[in-house]
């Protein structure tokens, strides 16, 4: 916490109020977090306030929050034996959706789906970044700054394209990065790594066409090879004349 910080995060708290569901200062950077139904309202008083004066949004991104603070790895507790394994097996590097039951409803971890906003003002040069979250999981909606940014059009849409939070208010909420046809949000964190359909030329057809994705699926999680695990020589040690005799005439029977 710096001082420029601490000075920011008491006028916004001076300001807004009980609007602020969070207001964290790490690293010498603010963060905020206010509900959908007031972010119009709070980013137009971020923009236009003097004191405040937020007039450039450098970025938005969405952020799928599904396994946030599960570890696929303990680094915190390792030993002279490398870091443990598959601490949770559900996590998004193993693709734990794969093996999950084809059933109508589940249960969904609540606050999955946010947007983040990150502003800068010239003016008082100073930095923040403010977070919304989606209250419907299975349909995450959350309203649109281009009224106060405009430079929010494409980054809308590359959130939507991407974890498949909807702008409630875009003029043109259209895919920006995935083919028009594309099914699914690449970013999320139960979308498979292969994806689900490859594009390929069929020679009979005389056309490109889509087809379910030939890649089988499989964890991208490094492995760690312990020592003495696999059986090595070394190269540039001494070798033995006697020992190595024996050996050529093993291999030789």
């Amino acid at each position: 916490m710096t001082a420029a910080s601490r000075q920011l995060a008491e006028q916004l708290r001076d300001r807004f109020g009980d609007s602020l569901q969070a207001v964290i200062d790490a690293v010498g950077e603010v963060t905020i977090e206010v509900p959908g139904d007031q972010l119009l309202e709070v980013a137009t008083a971020l923009r236009d306030e003097p004191r405040f004066a937020f007039e450039i949004l450098i970025d938005l991104c969405g952020v799928d929050y599904a396994d946030y603070g599960r570890d696929e790895w303990a680094t915190e507790d390792t030993s002279s034996s490398g870091f443990s394994r598959g601490v949770h097996a559900a996590s998004a590097g193993r693709l734990g959706v794969l093996d999950d039951d084809l059933v109508v409803e589940k249960p969904r971890e609540a606050r999955r789906f946010a947007a983040v906003y990150h502003l800068l003002s010239i003016s008082n040069n100073r930095r923040l970044r403010i977070r919304v979250f989606a209250p419907d999981d299975g349909l995450p909606v959350v309203p649109s700054v281009i009224s106060v940014w405009n430079s929010a059009n494409w980054y809308e849409r590359e959130a939507f394209d991407l974890y498949g939070i909807l702008f409630d208010g875009h003029p043109d909420l259209r895919r920006l990065l995935t083919d028009y046809g594309f099914v699914g949000h690449p970013f999320r964190k139960d979308f498979p790594l292969s994806g689900n359909v490859e594009v390929i030329y069929d020679a009979e057809k005389g056309r490109v066409v889509y087809q379910p994705v030939s890649i089988e699926p499989r964890v991208l999680v490094p492995k760690v090879v312990r020592a003495g695990s696999v059986k090595s020589t070394d190269l540039m040690a001494p070798v033995d004349e006697e020992e190595s005799a024996e050996e050529t005439g093993e291999a030789a029977e």
